[in-house]
Formats: C-alpha cells, sequence, structure tokens
C-alpha cells in the first residue's frame, strides 16, 4: 500500500513527493499502521519505495514532529 501511494506522487521531484507521502501517511494511517511501517523501514525496507524510506526519515516524520 505504501509504494501505491509513492506512486500516485510520482509526478513531484522525490522531496516533494515524500513530503507529500509523509502528510498523507499521517493524515490517514492509523497509528498502529505508522509504526509498522516505521519498523519496517527501520528493519532493512527491503522493497519499499525510497520516496517511502525518504518520507519516513527523522525530519519526515509527521506523527513524531507533530506539534513540535
Amino acid at each position: 500500500m505504501a509504494n501505491d501511494i509513492a506512486a500516485a506522487f510520482g509526478h513531484l521531484p522525490d522531496e516533494q513527493a515524500a513530503e507529500a507521502v509523509a502528510g498523507h501517511i499521517q493524515r490517514f494511517w492509523d497509528p498502529r499502521m505508522r509504526a509498522r511501517l516505521a519498523e519496517f523501514v527501520d528493519g532493512g525496507a527491503e522493497g519499499l519505495s525510497p520516496v517511502i524510506v525518504a518520507a519516513l526519515r527523522p525530519a519526515g516524520r509527521r506523527d513524531e514532529t507533530a506539534g513540535d
């Protein structure tokens, strides 16, 4: 599912796509889904789009930085 979201933003430059993906995941994904995706990325992210990996870097993790 995450790769499909990244593909939907494929018309954007990678940095903008990563920001858009991070925003989408924060707004529409359940916190448990976000946590599992983050764990998957931390475990090597095999098979995930580089845009997803970039979206979940600390600066892009909207769920962790919201309200700062």
